[in-house]
């Protein structure tokens, strides 16, 4: 099965799935990754990973406040130096030794360096030649800072600092109101920090469903943070003094602009390699193939910008390039928003005349058994009324992201409407809703 060497360009996480797919496929193909930052990508070290560890802690202290019997021994705020002390566990203190390790187990090279394409089949590496015969590009994104006039010249966060930070401002106005500008909202105004969220559409989460970006919202005014709907800002200036588009000045210590990612695409000279670019990355098939010998994965194959797609991305390209035959299937793609509550999504959840059903969240046994009072949260279903199976869900409630999981299964599997509605859910637990909603499915 083995044939010439295979690069990788990026060691992050859809690189690393890649390759650890491609070894167990093939164990005598020589592999690269070529890597110009740290291994294990921006999901380790500046997203996923560190945001989640830094939303544990107040999310327990959260949970603790509504729980009777906790709610009496919580005494007092989060402590910052211990929050940010386990977020540095978690990411190795920027150290990608484990994942250099790792890769060393599995006989494959690593280069350090920004590559760029000589020609096909040759990439010049900070001055070393490096030949291949298949390529994977596995670049990532980027934050993409939009020009608003003024903003160049101030010291603004993206994501990156955001998560990387070992302090707490005292105020934070936030550009963005999707997953990540909401995640750090909460988390920073459960610090102790004045919060507002600037967001140019009339709701959060654009991306996602309409009623669980009002419910966050309600949740968040709750908690304090300030939210600016249907508008943008027009100038920066350093301090930070924020002009809108409403006329509106915001003043902040600090200015989080989280208003989306960008592909890295640029510099590396891939236009040499035939591929086609446009604005979300590059353009691959359903194999992930970019042109003959080349795949692309992740963030920059402008599928979708999740890590568990560009992990799946891997495991597909792998087969393929390994000689055998795979196709990605994006049926269910889940993406989860770990705010309190979490906002899960999956598949097709709005429009074309569907059957649809919803069940509150709060209805559920679990429900009862969890916190007082219960907070708010639904799941809604979606349906194909010819096929009666499922094609879409939207959750909203405690670790909705977890199960939802039930429900990218039943819509990559196609599985009846029927069969969910006989399967037997444990109780008490939230995936009851589970049951209830699907039997309330108009079929």
């Amino acid at each position: 099965m083995s044939s010439g060497p295979v690069v990788v360009l990026g060691g992050g996480s859809a690189g690393e799935a890649f390759v650890a797919a491609l070894r167990r496929l093939d164990e005598d193909v020589p592999i690269t990754v070529v890597e110009r930052e740290l291994l294990g990508g921006e999901c380790t070290y500046f997203a996923c990973m560190p945001s989640k560890t830094l939303l544990r802690s107040t999310e327990i202290l959260a949970a603790a406040r509504i729980a009777p019997g906790a709610a009496e021994a919580v005494t007092g705020p989060p402590d910052p130096s211990r929050v940010f002390w386990w977020r540095d566990q978690v990411i190795d203190g920027l150290d990608d030794s484990g994942h250099a390790k790792w890769l060393d187990d599995r006989s494959i090279d690593i280069v350090r360096g920004q590559a760029r394409v000589v020609e096909p089949g040759l990439l010049d590496v900070g001055g070393q030649k490096l030949r291949y015969d298949k390529l994977v590009i596995a670049t990532g994104s980027d934050a993409a800072v939009p020009e608003i006039p003024g903003l160049a010249g101030t010291e603004f966060w993206t994501s990156r600092e955001a998560t990387s930070v070992s302090d707490v401002p005292e105020s934070l106005l936030i550009l963005g109101g999707g997953a990540v500008g909401c995640e750090l909202a909460q988390f920073y105004g459960r610090m102790g920090t004045r919060v507002g969220l600037v967001q140019r559409e009339d709701h959060l989460l654009k991306r996602q469903d309409r009623e669980a970006g009002l419910l966050l919202q309600r949740v968040f005014e709750e908690e304090g943070i300030e939210i600016h709907l249907k508008t943008e800002a027009a100038r920066v200036d350093p301090g930070f003094h924020v002009e809108l588009t409403n006329g509106k000045t915001v003043e902040a210590e600090r200015l989080l602009v989280a208003t989306g990612r960008k592909p890295r695409i640029d510099g590396f000279g891939f236009e040499k390699l035939g591929v086609r670019l446009f604005k979300k990355g590059i353009v691959v098939d359903d194999r992930l193939q970019a042109a003959p010998g080349v795949w692309a994965i992740g963030d920059v194959s402008g599928v979708a910008l999740f890590t568990h797609v560009g992990k799946y991305q891997g495991r597909v390209a792998a087969v393929n390039v390994a000689g055998g035959t795979a196709v990605a299937d994006y049926r269910a793609i889940p993406a989860a928003t770990f705010t309190d509550p979490q906002v899960a999504t999956v598949g097709e959840t709005a429009g074309h005349g569907h059957a649809t059903a919803t069940w509150e969240v709060n209805r559920t046994s679990r429900s009862s058994t969890y916190e007082r009072p219960k907070r708010k949260g639904f799941l809604r279903v979606c349906a194909d009324r010819e096929r009666r199976v499922v094609v879409g869900a939207v959750a909203v409630g405690p670790e909705a992201g977890e199960w939802i999981g039930q429900l990218t299964l039943a819509i990559r599997a196609e599985v009846p409407v029927d069969v969910i509605r006989d399967t037997i859910q444990p109780f008490p637990t939230f995936s009851e809703a589970v049951f209830f909603a699907v039997r309330e499915l108009p079929l």
